[in-house]
């Protein structure tokens, strides 16, 4: 397989027909994960769709899209969560639909997570197509959709949405369409945080294109222009509410404990699981999981991924990893992060055919049980 210095990139983005084995297989591992929570919820005598669409965050969403910002809980130690923490895409969509269906607001974020996540599922077969071709763009698509809290993808939260989002403004780029990334970029500014891994890949390739070369300069400049947007006018605006200026949006973020601190906190967490047997167990399994993620980054160096996918992976793992936040919501923050599944997507792809489906079918129902059993407990916060 060839990387993206010595393919033409295509006309336009990948058809339904070309990325139709992605998708389906996608569905139907989403599929048999949400039959296997409702199952499993039916035994416990809960409510799989509840789970799904009315808690955590999602209950923050639904809030924002019902009654707007303003909302905020005072807690005993005197932290302040605030609903100002939350950015404004997802219900902004909920709002859109609920006015515009029979749709609650609670549904209308469960069906933007469902199409988004096909979307997603869609510009990650786009990129990984246009990079390694259209066999490791399948198995990229089903290593997304079997990781252990793939889960998230179907719930009301925000993660497929700036997936989708972030997915297809990095293929924008791949493919010289400066303005669409831009775009794209400033949306992913609205939905999460992250939005800034976005921003970052898009200004680096926009200011050191591949092999120097710098066609199309006017349309690069917009792009450039448009894609942090999203993020410093939602910053701004929650700067301007509270009396803060800039440091606004930092304020409400340690109102809920979150921040960045170069991953100390997370440190401290993990070496305290050392102090006890059981605790050691998870402890090795954490720094294990960390080592796998900082191994396939430097898979994506060495398979010479091009410089928007790094810049945008490192950035994802950089805020998610090195945050102070709760630490229990680390694997679901980690789930944009999807070119580092690529040198796995190219070794699956490797495979014969009934190797890489029996391989992916172990998976999705490893996937599917420990989401029927993550979302009965404790669930992402």
């Amino acid at each position: 397989m060839t990387d993206l210095d010595t393919r033409v990139a295509p006309p336009s983005a990948p058809t339904t027909l070309r990325a139709a084995p992605a998708l389906l297989g996608y569905a139907a591992v989403r599929a048999l994960g949400l039959l296997v929570l409702a199952l499993w919820s039916a035994a416990r005598d809960t409510s799989a769709y509840r789970l799904l669409t009315a808690r955590w965050d999602a209950l923050w969403y639904v809030r924002v899209a019902e009654l707007g910002y303003g909302y905020e809980v005072r807690l005993p130690n005197g932290d302040v969560h605030s609903n100002l923490a939350f950015f404004p895409l997802l219900p902004w969509l909920e709002r859109l639909l609920h006015a515009t269906t029979p749709l609650s607001y609670a549904d209308a974020g469960f069906t933007v997570s469902l199409l988004a996540s096909l979307a997603a599922a869609w510009g990650i077969f786009a990129v990984a197509d246009l990079l390694y071709g259209r066999r490791a763009g399948v198995c990229a698509v089903l290593l997304w959709a079997v990781l252990p809290v793939g889960i998230v993808q179907s719930m009301a939260y925000s993660e497929s949405l700036f997936t989708a989002l972030a997915a297809w403004s990095l293929y924008a780029v791949l493919t010289g369409r400066w303005v669409t990334a831009g775009a794209l970029a400033a949306l992913c500014g609205l939905t999460r945080p992250v939005g800034l891994a976005v921003v970052a890949a898009v200004w680096a390739a926009g200011l050191f294109p591949r092999g120097g070369r710098a066609p199309g300069v006017a349309r690069r400049a917009v792009g450039l222009v448009l894609a942090p947007l999203g993020t410093a006018g939602y910053v701004l605006w929650v700067g301007h509410r509270t009396g803060r200026g800039p440091f606004g949006y930092l304020d409400v973020q340690a109102g809920w404990r979150n921040g960045f601190d170069g991953g100390r906190a997370f440190a401290g967490f993990v070496a305290d699981k050392f102090t006890s047997f059981p605790g050691a167990l998870a402890g090795l399994g954490l720094v294990a999981g960390v080592a796998a993620l900082v191994l396939l980054y430097v898979a994506g160096v060495r398979q010479r991924q091009p410089l928007a996918l790094l810049v945008y992976t490192g950035v994802v793992l950089a805020l998610a990893l090195c945050a102070s936040s709760y630490f229990g919501s680390k694997p679901r923050l980690l789930l944009p992060a999807f070119p580092l599944l690529f040198p796995l997507a190219r070794a699956l792809a490797r495979l014969r055919t009934r190797g890489a489906a029996l391989v992916t079918v172990g998976a999705a129902v490893a996937s599917a049980v420990y989401g029927a059993w993550w979302l009965n407990g404790s669930g992402p916060p």
